[in-house]
């Protein structure tokens, strides 16, 4: 299978171990009167009350009439990424930027806008550009580690591996620093050296936070059953933390136990409705009881906080397959081959839809494809024969 989702490491992971600020700071602006700022005021004072949405209108009634006002469009776009539509506050950014090319801190907030909504390598464009442009900003240590993470995510694990050794050797204590790193290594294949540097690090904390941290990075590696244990006591110390429940479901779902994951990832979003892998997973078993309406609803939401995750929109289209609607599914499983042209189970489903639309010579194409993709992906595995089954792993 193409995606490998387990691979990544959560955005939350990191987080939990950095402080990074996502209030866009005021810049000096062309259009400003007595007026105006009173408004903006208005507007911030909303904002920092946590009424996003009032917030939102009030910054939205100001543009209106001066849309040049790069600290309102800033604002602006960090009440969008409050409400986990990242994709809205990138586009206020980009706009703050062009109105104020140098001003740093916005273009922080771009990268922090793109690593939530999982753009890793637009991220890490604007994370660099941000440590060259600021390399004393109080923003740029925490832009060093989150532009580790985005690496890890894309797969440039020995760039990491290279630039993070020697800090780790020097500062052995560095909680973000040990994460990365030992992700970084046990992605690399390196298991044992990671979980070494993790173990060191966190193994005689016991915060919620620290046995969370654990239980990800087992579960990363392949050992749910250490995971499970990991993750329950940092439930028993801490039933708050984010995500916690989102990871207490991947666990169980892992092992199995689909009902609990249910529970854990329902649990999940009763607080924290914008948690990611909570709605991706549950719909993601809600299809799989073929409950398509249901499964809709949260694989929707898993679509609209990261546009351009492939994993989500596939198991949209599948949902939509499932309820009798393969024109609904077409262009999500089209999309998703763009990207991932070896995802064969993607391409199973694109099939079928096609021959459910009529479109035959399509299906027979796909079909052909499949069989390509698959003899393709066999021949790659040692000891495997083109025509024979491919090893399962247990």
């Amino acid at each position: 299978m193409a995606f490998k989702r387990e691979r990544r490491a959560a955005i939350v992971i990191v987080t939990l171990l950095i402080t990074v600020a996502l209030f866009a700071v005021a810049v000096p602006a062309q259009d400003s009167s007595a007026a105006v700022d009173s408004e903006f005021e208005r507007a911030t004072q909303l904002h920092q009350s946590g009424d996003l949405q009032g917030a939102i209108r009030a910054y939205q009634a100001i543009l209106a009439a001066h849309p040049k006002r790069a600290d309102v469009r800033s604002n602006l776009g960090a009440a969008y990424s409050g409400l986990g539509q990242y994709e809205a506050a990138i586009q206020q950014y980009k706009q703050a930027l062009a109105i104020d090319p140098v001003n740093h801190p916005v273009r922080f907030n771009l990268a922090m806008a793109y690593y939530k909504a999982a753009w890793f390598n637009e991220a890490a464009t604007e994370l660099e550009k941000f440590i060259t442009a600021a390399p004393a900003s109080p923003q740029t240590a925490n832009a060093r580690i989150i532009l580790a993470d985005c690496q890890v995510k894309i797969g440039e694990y020995k760039k990491v591996i290279d630039v993070l050794t020697p800090v780790a050797q020097s500062d052995p204590s560095n909680r973000a620093v040990a994460y990365l790193l030992g992700a970084a290594l046990i992605s690399d294949g390196q298991l044992d050296k990671g979980q070494a540097i993790i173990d060191r690090v966190f193994r005689d904390d016991d915060s919620a936070e620290a046995h969370l941290l654990m239980g990800s990075i087992l579960l990363l590696a392949d050992d749910a059953q250490r995971a499970l244990k990991e993750v329950e006591r940092a439930l028993e110390l801490n039933a708050k933390v984010p995500s916690v429940h989102a990871w207490h479901g991947r666990v169980l779902m892992r092992l199995g136990d689909t009902e609990k994951a249910k529970e854990a990832f329902r649990t999940e979003l009763a607080t924290n409705p914008n948690d990611f892998d909570a709605n991706l997973y549950l719909g993601v078993l809600l299809r799989q009881d073929k409950l398509a309406d249901e499964a809709a609803v949260y694989l929707k939401r898993a679509v609209e906080l990261r546009p351009r995750e492939q994993y989500a929109h596939y198991h949209l289209a599948a949902v939509y397959a499932l309820a009798g609607k393969p024109a609904d599914a077409l262009p999500l499983l089209e999309g998703v081959l763009k990207e991932h042209p070896d995802f064969v189970e993607a391409r199973v489903l694109l099939a079928s839809v096609y021959y459910r639309l009529d479109r035959k010579a399509d299906g027979d194409r796909e079909k052909a494809l499949i069989q390509k993709t698959t003899a393709e992906q066999q021949a790659k595995q040692p000891g495997v024969h083109v025509g024979e089954p491919a090893p399962t792993k247990p």
